[in-house]
């Protein structure tokens, strides 16, 4: 017989329990990862971030367990539902606080329902409704995961969509088989853009988190800072983080400089995992043309090709990847909202999101790069 529990700290969680739920491929899973969000100030309940974990147990044995933060905004998750919230409150009601299952500040696809199989998944889902409903919390929100764990959903759940830009190795051992593989001009625009940038004097260093210093850790972290502080943001990430992951996730964390005149100019973290690499945040103290080009996602290229890593997904939008080798790829996400009465409406809402989305991956297939 299995116990449904919530836990409000990941730290409460034997990480050996925790990460034997998952196989390892998805760095964000990681007990390192999350628990790290947590104990370096990154989740504050004033940014509408509360951490509270749906668990399966036998006992003292975790079974299943997912990532789970109650809402008081839909900040820092790129599911957006602001829409959602302006309808509630038309009705003056309350869409917050809400229950999002996914990963804080990161749109990335990955198993959500950490259990073995779909039985067990849907119990930890009929445990997690049942805590919704309990609370009076308006809906519940599993993003980003797996189109292969859509199968424990029920047909109450609301499916949304969208679209990212991934890139894949076909079988290419090094960066100019790639470039043969796409076609004339766009392999053209490319070597231009890597040709300025050397030109202008740029060498780029990668490097894993047991190889860095804590001058390249603060640099990296001022370039994060300043790319969100251009944007008038708030940068949630603590550089406490920086340095947890550089320390509890070595092999995983990859930082990409660009130095010139020797001093740090630019640079891109990463997470790797299991065959991917991730692209997760940019930043430099000066502009030059190719420049961020060649820090997130021909450095990157690179490295998955040397590394042997399959896949590489470098974030959120830009249709400008797909010059650059990214394929257009579906994201999945699943709502279930505890007012029935509001759902017709919200399904028929999706429907026409759904619709809109498949004429756009019809008008992005237009522009795919390869010959």
């Amino acid at each position: 017989m299995s116990e449904f529990r919530l836990c409000p700290a990941l730290s409460e969680i034997d990480p050996v329990q925790w990460d034997a739920l998952h196989d390892g491929g998805n760095p964000f899973l990681q007990h390192a990862f999350l628990a790290g969000l947590e104990q370096t100030g990154c989740l504050r309940t004033d940014w509408g971030w509360r951490p509270q974990h749906p668990t399966l147990w036998r006992g003292n044995t975790l079974v299943a367990a997912a990532p789970g933060y109650l809402k008081d905004n839909s900040h820092g998750e790129f599911v957006f539902d602001h829409a959602w919230a302006n309808a509630y409150a038309r009705y003056g009601l309350d869409y917050y606080p809400k229950w999002l299952i996914g990963i804080p500040y990161s749109p990335v696809t990955g198993p959500r329902m950490m259990a073995p199989d779909d039985d067990i998944r849907r119990l930890l889902l009929d445990g997690m409704i049942a805590e919704t409903e309990r609370n009076g919390w308006s809906s519940l929100h599993v993003n980003f995961l797996p189109e292969w764990e859509a199968g424990a959903f029920s047909p109450e759940w609301l499916a949304r969509g969208d679209i990212q830009f991934h890139w894949r190795n076909r079988g290419w051992k090094d960066f100019p088989e790639f470039l043969e593989a796409l076609q004339p001009k766009k392999r053209k625009n490319i070597r231009q853009e890597r040709a300025k940038v050397q030109d202008a004097g740029y060498r780029f260093r990668q490097l894993h988190g047991d190889e860095l210093g804590e001058s390249e850790l603060q640099a990296m972290y001022a370039f994060y800072a300043r790319t969100f502080d251009a944007y008038g943001n708030a940068a949630a990430l603590t550089l406490d983080f920086f340095r947890h992951l550089a320390n509890t996730m070595p092999r995983q964390t990859l930082f990409v400089l660009a130095e010139r005149e020797g001093s740090i100019r630019a640079g891109a973290l990463f997470l790797r995992g299991g065959d991917t690499l991730y692209g997760r945040y940019w930043g430099s103290n000066e502009q030059s043309p190719g420049l961020h080009f060649e820090t997130c996602y021909y450095q990157g290229i690179d490295y998955c090709l040397r590394e042997g890593l399959t896949s590489f997904e470098p974030g959120a939008q830009g249709e400008h990847k797909i010059a650059r080798g990214f394929l257009p790829t579906p994201t999945h996400s699943r709502h279930w909202i505890a007012d029935a009465r509001f759902r017709p409406a919200l399904q028929a809402w999706c429907a026409a999101e759904k619709n809109a989305q498949a004429d756009y991956a019809l008008h992005l297939q237009q522009a795919v790069p390869y010959a």
